[in-house]
């Protein structure tokens, strides 16, 4: 009846704890508790709000930096599960951004230059997740997450 939580393989701090249960839902609600704290301190649309939350979502970086440069030539997305594609959490982190992108563009109904901002982060965050795109730069950019 009990279950045993077993430590995760992936030693990477800045990855190590996204293996653990409950993460995906946390992940969700700091979303959208981000878009509630736009909304609120920006007093902008609702629309307006998760362009925001969606483009800052576009710019995260690697949230730990003491691992003494080993993972500097890895973006975040690189350094997930080990570098293996298409497991669980590479989907679900591939599927955030085209929701928020959708929601985005619904919530400010279509009109330009919102939809365009939108469409080009999640373009850009869609096509960086590919696996033929692994360790792939192209012009200096780095899509991180």
């Amino acid at each position: 009846m009990y279950v045993t939580a077993v430590r995760p393989t992936d030693l990477n701090r800045n990855t190590e704890w996204f293996t653990y249960p409950g993460v995906w839902t946390t992940y969700i609600l700091m979303v959208f508790f981000s878009w509630l704290t736009v909304l609120c301190l920006f007093s902008c649309s609702p629309g307006m709000a998760w362009t925001v939350v969606h483009l800052s979502h576009f710019l995260k970086g690697t949230p730990f930096a003491d691992d003494q440069g080993i993972y500097n030539a890895l973006t975040w997305w690189e350094q997930i599960d080990n570098g293996n594609q298409l497991t669980r959490n590479r989907k679900f982190l591939t599927v955030v951004p085209v929701v928020l992108y959708l929601i985005a563009s619904h919530t400010t109904d279509y009109q330009n230059p919102m939809l365009i901002f939108n469409t080009l982060a999640v373009f850009v965050l869609v096509v960086a997740k590919f696996p033929n795109m692994h360790k792939v730069r192209i012009f200096g950019i780095n899509a991180d997450h």
